[in-house]
């Protein structure tokens, strides 16, 4: 399996509801995470960040994949989605994201995500 279709099955499962599966097998242990709010080092960190995040979602409405490349020779994936969730507050909101996955053998090491904070 290529890094782009690994990346590809990460988000198929974040829209059938599995974001922590994903996490669980795509993410290497000692996986960094950086977006605009800040930096977390680590699986473990990183696992209570999506789980919190998850907390805060009332409904998933959906997500749509409008971009993925990769450098399958150097292990680096871009990617392009958004989606559709409203929050626990009843805010419903459209997010918008790119990302960059480092990959090391079947796992991310490193990934930055960009969006409007």
């Amino acid at each position: 399996m290529t890094y782009k279709e690994r990346t590809q099955d990460i988000y198929n499962q974040i829209g059938q509801g599995k974001l922590m599966e994903a996490f669980e097998q795509y993410y290497a242990p000692n996986v960094v995470m950086t977006e605009p709010n800040g930096t977390r080092e680590g699986k473990d960190a990183c696992r209570a960040y999506e789980e919190q995040f998850l907390g805060m979602i009332k409904e998933f409405h959906g997500m749509e994949v409008k971009a993925i490349t990769s450098d399958e020779e150097n292990g680096i994936v871009m990617h392009e989605t958004n989606m559709d969730v409203t929050f626990q507050d009843g805010n419903r909101v459209l997010l918008e994201q790119a990302g960059v996955q480092k990959w090391e053998g079947d796992q991310i090491v490193h990934e930055r995500f960009y969006y409007k904070g």
